[in-house]
């Protein structure tokens, strides 16, 4: 892990700002207008501009994580690596009025923040030595904080809470399939962008699923399956408020991309698991449906596709 960034790059930014104003492509939409091309283009100069200013090359995002449609996103700063990425791949730490650091998942905290893209066995070890303290130090310009020894557990749960809160909001949108008749079905007929497997799910069920979804994307051969989450399907099953959901997919591509951004800041922070279950984890890469020579609906971190570059806005709040 690199040293933590000088307060010279800007580690902090304050109130996280208000959605895109209408008219902004949304992640994943049609390419932006002639008008919006040239304002990202006199951002990313002036980025440019400001990196050779100082005689150095500006970070790019890391493109281990990058993803298709994250070119709008803000862009933000791990004040630990050092590494750029859009916010939704990050976690925003924030200073409560009692000096505790606590997560804030959602970036609705108010006041001033500073973001981390980092493992949680990274994070633990950036405590153990005094790293985390350092750079929160510089980002809140102030040393009158208390860094909770459960501060990683603590962040580990909200992402879960997290993930799992957007796969209920999904349920009850009517945007999610549950039960291995309908996925096999959905899956069969091309219709199927994302699929997933409860922890504790037959692995014979789960590879007639993936079949299914290969055969379906015209793709057989191909590694694509569906992504085994680290919970069990009790779990699920509270979350979404359904009975018995051992198996879980969705038609919606934008339904799709919210669940796995929601998925992917939460299995890249807990990492890989040693007893991984039949499926792909997230070290792996969770899986994706290449249809019509799209780019994957679901891109785990730690895997070996790249994001497409991102144009390089303002980089703080």
């Amino acid at each position: 892990m690199r040293n933590p960034p000088d307060e010279a790059l800007g580690a902090t930014d304050t109130t996280p700002s208000s959605p895109p104003a209408s008219g902004r492509v949304p992640r994943g939409g049609r390419p932006a207008s002639a008008k919006g091309d040239a304002s990202a283009k006199s951002h990313a100069s002036k980025a440019k501009a400001k990196g050779s200013h100082n005689g150095e090359r500006e970070p790019t995002p890391s493109p281990s994580r990058l993803r298709e449609g994250d070119d709008d996103a803000p862009i933000r700063k791990c004040i630990l690596s050092g590494e750029r990425d859009v916010r939704p791949h990050l976690v925003r730490l924030a200073l409560s009025p009692d000096g505790q650091i606590l997560p804030d998942v959602r970036a609705k905290a108010p006041g001033r923040g500073a973001w981390i893209g980092v493992t949680r066995v990274e994070l633990e070890a950036a405590i153990k030595k005094g790293k985390l303290k350092g750079a929160l130090s510089r980002a809140f310009k102030t040393g009158e904080f208390t860094i909770d020894p459960e501060l990683p557990a603590k962040i580990e749960s909200a992402l879960e809470r997290n993930a799992l809160d957007r796969l209920g909001l999904e349920s009850r949108s009517g945007t999610v399939l549950i039960g291995s008749d309908r996925i096999e079905q959905n899956a069969r007929q091309g219709k199927l962008k994302a699929l997933y497997h409860a922890s504790d799910a037959a692995e014979d069920g789960n590879r007639k699923l993936d079949q299914a979804w290969r055969i379906g994307n015209d793709v057989e051969g191909s590694g694509l399956r569906g992504l085994a989450l680290p919970v069990s399907r009790t779990i699920l099953a509270l979350a979404l408020g359904r009975e018995n959901v051992v198996h879980i997919g969705l038609t919606d591509r934008a339904a799709a991309k919210r669940v796995s951004e929601a998925l992917d800041r939460w299995l890249h922070f807990i990492g890989p698991e040693p007893s991984s279950v039949s499926c792909e984890t997230a070290s792996q890469g969770a899986s994706a449906s290449p249809q019509n020579g799209a780019p994957p609906i679901q891109q785990a971190s730690g895997s070996t596709g790249t994001r497409p570059a991102v144009d390089m806005t303002e980089e703080f709040e």
